[in-house]
């Protein structure tokens, strides 16, 4: 059963407001909340998030435009319609301006309404893209296939389709490089949130004092330059998924509170007073063990038992080494811009079988990139090869040109030859910094080394960035 969207109507002709409930109630498609008047609403938007909100412009106390200029800074993503008398076509045109999605005038077409909430549903999924997109959460468009037809992964894939369908907080296992955000995003779009939204927060790049607010949002006013009231990822992933990549890495002081929200779906905004309340699945990843980091005292007990109520784990590439081919190819139509289109030899394939892959599946992609590049012909050899952890074989491997082959047995020719593997190392960086817009964060994150080894690396090799 699909995720229920969350509707709030507001309205104080008590007999209209009970049958409409009954109505958008009667399928399984929205879960309705009511609320009589202007107060009653504010009451229940300072405890619940809502999708959409069916808001009456006259009530008494307080009514629909000091509704919605309040959610206008709370909750932004809610989008708001507009009931109104014909009498109040005109106010209710004015609440366009101030943030409404629509009006629908009493006494309304069901059909009609319908028809108005779903593009209001619409609105609100576009909304939370832009916003996501904008803050670069999503970063690069991404394939999210699984590649691979090893008996190691096809388990893997059943077993994370059977988890998608039940709520259950899943923790992923597995070492960088391996693919951890695949999964979850397989366990996503195949569960009953799958058209809802999936938040990603890499929990090692974010500076501790950030965390808390990213997760959670802050009040305005919270802290210097806290101009505006800002909404946590819980909140913009309300009804979704939020994947918490490398939760090892959140500190002590953040851990209570994350086990808190795990625990009843509860937080408060930084420097908020007011608990709210969110509908999100957890599916958290990391590549450390965190039985071990509990016992040493750097993970807590308890948050471990609540985020491994279902465990994945995803095998390195060397013991899923029948799938390099299928990830060669995949890799190849990824980043092959040219025809025909280039293909590694079998004397190639044959040192990628042989090599233990340390950084998984991204240092094959890394290393395929790396040959594509380095390759004058239209098929990849050995010596196109730059594989981190046997460089000297690469080394010896390179076709050298006639005029050079006296020179190639001296030892300073082929520290030289070493040396150049720095540039190419320094070139490729460059060269994956342009493809991220020079993000630090996701450049790290697609080298498969921390955002900290890759400023040092930059400040070693003197690369310019804006």
């Amino acid at each position: 059963m699909a995720q229920r969207y969350n509707i709030l109507i507001v309205d104080d002709e008590r007999a209209l407001v009970h049958m409409l409930q009954a109505e958008l109630s009667s399928g399984d498609r929205f879960e309705v909340d009511v609320a009589l008047d202007g107060v009653e609403a504010i009451n229940k938007l300072q405890s619940s998030i809502y999708d959409v909100v069916l808001l009456d412009v006259r009530m008494p106390r307080v009514g629909g435009i000091e509704v919605l200029k309040f959610l206008q800074e709370q909750s932004p993503q809610t989008q708001v319609i507009m009931l109104t008398n014909y009498a109040d076509i005109k106010t209710a045109i004015e609440t366009i301006k101030l943030g409404a999605y629509d009006f629908i005038a009493k006494p309304y077409e069901y059909d009609e309404l319908i028809a108005t909430i779903e593009r209001a549903l619409e609105r609100r999924r576009l909304f939370i893209d832009n916003e996501l997109m904008k803050s670069q959460l999503y970063g690069k468009q991404k394939d999210f296939k699984i590649i691979g037809k090893s008996e190691a992964i096809i388990g893997l894939i059943d077993r994370a389709r059977r988890v998608a369908e039940t709520d259950s907080i899943v923790l992923i296992q597995g070492a960088s490089g391996t693919g951890k955000e695949l999964v979850a995003h397989l366990i996503h779009r195949a569960s009953p949130r799958g058209d809802r939204p999936f938040v990603a927060m890499n929990c090692a790049s974010i500076p501790d004092s950030l965390l808390e607010s990213e997760l959670f949002g802050y009040e305005r006013g919270a802290f210097t330059n806290a101009y505006n009231t800002k909404q946590g990822l819980v909140e913009v992933a309300h009804g979704g998924t939020i994947f918490l990549d490398e939760v090892g890495d959140i500190s002590p002081a953040i851990q209570p509170k994350l086990l808190r929200f795990l625990e009843t779906g509860e937080f408060r905004r930084v420097g908020g007073t007011n608990q709210l309340k969110v509908n999100v699945r957890i599916i958290s990843a990391t590549n450390k063990d965190l039985a071990k980091e509990a016992k040493e005292g750097r993970f807590r007990e308890d948050l471990l038992y609540r985020l491994n109520v279902v465990t994945l784990h995803i095998p390195p590439l060397k013991e899923r080494k029948s799938d390099i081919p299928m990830l060669v190819e995949h890799f190849l139509n990824k980043h092959v811009r040219t025809k025909p289109q280039k293909q590694m030899s079998p004397d190639a394939m044959k040192v990628l079988y042989e090599h233990d892959w340390p950084g998984n599946i991204r240092e094959l992609e890394h290393v395929v990139e790396g040959a594509i590049i380095l390759s004058a012909k239209e098929v990849i050899e050995p010596g196109d090869l730059t594989l981190n952890t046997n460089l000297q074989q690469s080394i010896k491997s390179r076709p050298v040109p006639f005029e050079e082959k006296q020179n190639t047995e001296t030892k300073s020719d082929i520290d030289g030859q070493a040396r150049s593997l720095e540039e190419i190392e320094k070139e490729h960086i460059e060269k994956v910094l342009r493809h991220n817009e020079w993000s630090r964060v996701r450049t790290a994150n697609d080298l498969g080394i921390t955002p900290k080894t890759l400023y040092l690396k930059i400040k070693r090799y003197g690369i310019l960035t804006p």
